[in-house]
């Protein structure tokens, strides 16, 4: 079995790997080996619309272009499951996450029958972090983040999401211009809330690699 992490953070070691980091963990405990890719060290970019997957005799469910990203596209599709995490920007996922699915998720489906090409199973989670609070989330952004991710349905498996909200930013407050946060209640979403989302998300990790 095998789980690959997808972080889509410029912040390394901030929440949004803190969550993949421990959706690898509770893959792991399950007996998968894992790995985490960090979106922002490779150089690619997203489909050039050259429409090579699509040519009569190209390899199904391959992207065509060759760069940094090319070998972890052909290592998702031979994974049990994968994770993929973002922060929130602008009310959306970061610019590198959507290169990278793009990228993913083209080849995957088929312009004869607008049907499925994959024939294999991976199950997959996103893993969203932001600022904004959860009834904010809730009431406002999930429909439209949900949305994006629907065609990872493409890689045959099960999809699930999780929003960590209201996430803890800087080390210290009082370096930045952030007069709009309440600093000690950002402190106590951390202290007490975001260890129940890293929990949630061993469990997610070790539920879907179990599912495969």
């Amino acid at each position: 079995m095998k789980a690959i992490a997808i972080n889509g953070s410029p912040r390394k070691g901030w929440n949004t790997e803190m969550l993949l980091k421990e959706a690898l963990k509770g893959a792991a405990s399950v007996g998968a080996e894992t790995k985490l890719v960090q979106l922002y060290d490779l150089n690619y970019t997203g489909c050039k619309s050259c429409f090579g997957c699509k040519r009569k005799g190209a390899q199904s469910c391959h992207c065509v272009i060759k760069d940094d990203l090319s070998p972890v596209l052909g290592e998702i599709l031979e994974a049990d499951a994968i994770f993929l995490g973002s922060p929130i920007y602008f009310g959306s996922i970061t610019g590198q996450l959507v290169s990278f699915l793009e990228r993913l998720q083209f080849p995957l489906f088929s312009y004869d029958d607008y049907g499925k090409l994959f024939d294999g199973k991976v199950n997959a989670a996103f893993f969203y972090t932001m600022n904004a609070p959860e009834e904010y989330y809730k009431g406002v952004m999930e429909e439209g983040l949900q949305a994006r991710n629907a065609m990872l349905h493409f890689l045959g498996g099960e999809v699930e999401t999780y929003a960590s909200c209201d996430t803890y930013q800087f080390d210290d407050y009082s370096r930045y211009h952030a007069a709009g946060f309440d600093e000690a209640h950002k402190k106590k979403i951390r202290d007490e809330q975001f260890p129940k989302d890293l929990k949630a998300a061993y469990e997610i990790g070790r539920r879907l690699v179990s599912k495969s």
